[in-house]
């Protein structure tokens, strides 16, 4: 049974930093063919993907709009995978969820698991 468990939103002022925290059970691979990421929706908007890293070599990649503000990470003797979110923007302000997908982890039709999502509010 595959679990993610995100965890790390809240409200923080425009300029601030957040860590978000992904916790993830029954899925482990060293393979490059899988990969998580971190995706936000706004109200009224489709879920977008901000990172991604690939369970292989630990590639990374960004979002143009995060791309320099945010860095996603992961501890593997954890499973746990992070998104640290620095300069943060009102624009950022969403809904983030983990996910856990296979070769085109930017893409919502690659996910295979989702976490529950963790609220971010910068204002």
């Amino acid at each position: 049974h595959v679990q993610l468990v995100e965890s790390g939103g809240g409200s923080v002022q425009p300029g601030g930093s957040l860590r978000l925290s992904c916790v993830i059970s029954g899925y482990t691979s060293t393979s490059n063919r899988y990969c998580v990421a971190w995706f936000r929706q706004d109200s009224g908007n489709r879920r977008e993907a901000v990172a991604r890293i690939y369970a292989g070599d630990g590639s990374t990649g960004y979002d143009g709009s995060v791309k320099g503000r945010f860095t996603i990470s992961r501890d593997n003797a954890e499973n746990t995978f992070y998104l640290q979110m620095n300069s943060l923007k009102p624009e950022d302000s969403a809904k983030y969820y983990c996910a856990a997908g296979q070769i085109r982890c930017g893409e919502t039709n690659y996910i295979d698991h989702w976490g529950q999502g963790t609220q971010v509010t910068v204002s």
